[in-house]
């Protein structure tokens, strides 16, 4: 048998061989400390192998007292930790004081629950990351400035449950006034988080308090997981929640967005997107889609609440592709919207009139859209499982500023709005129940020559229905739909201009003797409309317009608390509807 006292150190003599071990690394470090400079503290790490230590920020130089500038000691963690194949760089309890830090690859950035870092409020501590470009490519004109970044990097992952802090309210300024007290504005400032082409990419559990600029921001970025992540950032106007921008296989769950401006931007080409388990609330919208390809993407069980500017808004240019996007079991309590889908050419834009400039949360007036390529595709929608209360819009209760608000957001509803050669298709509508504000006036519901215009709401004014306007869709599904108003309402409920293929099954809306009509349909051909229900006295159920109808079939339901239950005006010819009711 082999000598046991040879081969078997005793739990004693180990642990004396360790301390040992690990004060002569410490003496080492110090010793080469001090050829260096004699002020600096001994850099030491936990044991461990290569790739799974950890290193306190603490052991670099961190004092955590609130006041130090603590980035290049939490700076020489994140490059020890990178340099030694990876691991955990620690941010033990108390407030680190930081600028521009930047993560590497296969490092760890673990927050103690008392661990804050909190973004200098001088604005010279922060800098650019060069190798972001910002020239050629509109969705990356933001900024290229991170209180934490990364470039080209992988396997990186900042976790909690402790606290980054960007001081937001020192980068805010009113237009035409002096700097703000950091000295950074417009693209500036620093986002939270910012990452660039970076390829498994983990957040979780981490609170982002009070950003500068947008506080997740990923562009060109694969394989990105964010869960349990608590944001809260309302001390400037545009300080979105999520930006991504051309990134592929992200997962969000599980997350609390409370922001000023878009909490779940997916701008450039995002694809193989899902959201689920998160609740949201903002001034403006919560999933806001602009530009480039947007495809393969599913958001479900997810809660919106006061959100005034939309729940779900679509912008599609010329060029641009949104296809195969689900949106299931949303409770959206308190916004306004709540959907909004636009395809056209951009409006050009001009500043208000005798305006030098324009706070950033008004938009300016719109010129007429001009078309210089084939118009953008949006294709394969589907709503499923919404339920809403929509309002007008009110003050967020925590924002240190009051915002303005358009007609279109205050009188606001379901729109599908496409003009000139652009087509939406196959547009379906699921198990979707809508309470609505109500307020509409006769003046609002005799518009008919609605701004061919997609952009914000302010552009196209108010819309002509209560709930639903679809101008230009094909391809159109509405099963188990119910609108109603709080308050009496003279707009129609449904108007449908050049509206081609739809099914209406098991419709329930809300009419009035005052209305013209409960729906209206304009140049629409081929409609089946089965199981309708008018839930209140209303003088007709359905008034078809003009000469281009045709193919309209009405095929049962309880239409008896309608007057009449058809009306023709403007030439529409009498043979364009088939009556089984």
């Amino acid at each position: 048998m082999p000598d046991t006292n040879q081969t078997t150190l005793s739990r004693r003599r180990w642990l004396g061989l360790a301390s040992a071990t690990t004060v002569a690394a410490s003496i080492g470090s110090g010793l080469l400390a001090g050829t260096a400079s004699a002020a600096e503290p001994p850099k030491t790490v936990a044991s461990g192998r290569p790739g799974a230590r950890i290193y306190d920020i603490r052991d670099f130089g961190a004092t955590g007292d609130g006041r130090a500038l603590d980035t290049s000691a939490v700076q020489a963690a994140i490059d020890a930790c990178h340099q030694d194949q990876g691991g955990t760089v620690l941010v033990p309890a108390g407030v680190f004081v930081i600028g521009t830090i930047e993560m590497k690859s296969n490092v760890t950035l673990h927050l103690a629950a008392q661990g804050r870092l909190l973004g200098s409020a001088d604005g010279k501590q922060y800098h650019a990351a060069d190798l972001i470009p910002l020239d050629g490519d509109a969705t990356l004109e933001d900024g290229n400035v991170g209180l934490i970044f990364a470039v080209n990097a992988e396997n990186i992952t900042i976790e909690g449950p402790g606290n980054i802090d960007g001081q937001g309210d020192q980068f805010r300024s009113v237009r035409g006034g002096p700097p703000p007290p950091a000295g950074l504005s417009g693209p500036h400032r620093p986002h939270h988080l910012l990452f660039y082409r970076c390829r498994n990419l983990s957040l979780r559990d981490i609170f982002l308090t009070d950003s500068a600029f947008h506080s997740v921001r990923i562009i060109q970025s694969r394989f990105v997981h964010l869960t349990g992540l608590h944001i809260h950032s309302r001390r400037i106007h545009n300080s979105d929640g999520f930006h991504f921008i051309s990134s592929e296989y992200v997962q969000v769950g599980n997350c609390d967005v409370q922001c000023q401006d878009d909490a779940c931007a997916l701008f450039g080409s995002c694809k193989f997107v899902t959201v689920t388990n998160c609740s949201f609330s903002t001034r403006w919208s919560v999933f806001r889609f602009g530009g480039g390809v947007a495809e393969n993407i599913t958001v479900s069980n997810c809660l919106i609440y006061e959100t005034y500017g939309c729940p779900v808004k679509m912008r599609c240019e010329p060029g641009s592709r949104f296809e195969n996007i689900s949106f299931s079991n949303l409770v959206m309590n308190g916004v306004t919207g709540p959907v909004s889908i636009g395809l056209g050419p951009r409006p050009r834009r001009r500043p208000p009139s005798g305006a030098a400039g324009r706070p950033t949360n008004t938009p300016p007036e719109a010129e007429p859209p001009v078309a210089t390529e084939a118009p953008g595709i949006v294709r394969n929608l589907s709503f499923n499982g919404i339920h809403a209360t929509v309002v007008k819009p009110l003050p967020l209760p925590d924002a240190p500023f009051v915002s303005t608000y358009n007609p279109g957001e205050i009188f606001s509803c379901i729109t599908l709005n496409a003009f000139d050669d652009g087509i939406l298709e196959n547009i379906s509508f699921n198990d979707v129940h809508v309470i609505f504000p109500g307020g509409g006036t006769a003046a609002q519901a005799a518009v008919r020559d609605v701004p061919k215009i997609a952009g914000e709401y302010y552009a196209m004014g108010v819309p002509p229905a209560y709930a639903l306007f679809a101008r230009n869709v094909r391809g159109l599904t509405l099963q188990n739909v119910r609108f109603t108003v709080a308050a009496k309402d003279l707009r129609p409920a449904v108007v449908f201009d050049h509206v081609t293929d739809a099914a209406v099954n098991g419709c329930s809306v809300q009419g009035g003797l005052e209305t013209e009509s409960a729906l209206r349909f304009i140049g629409t051909r081929d409609v089946l409309l089965t199981a309708l229900r008018v839930l209140t006295p209303a003088s007709v159920f359905l008034q078809v317009e003009g000469a281009g109808n045709t193919g309209i079939t009405v095929d049962g339901g309880d239409l008896s608390k309608a007057a009449k239950p058809l009306a023709f005006t403007n030439g529409a010819d009498e043979k364009a509807v088939k009556w089984r009711a």
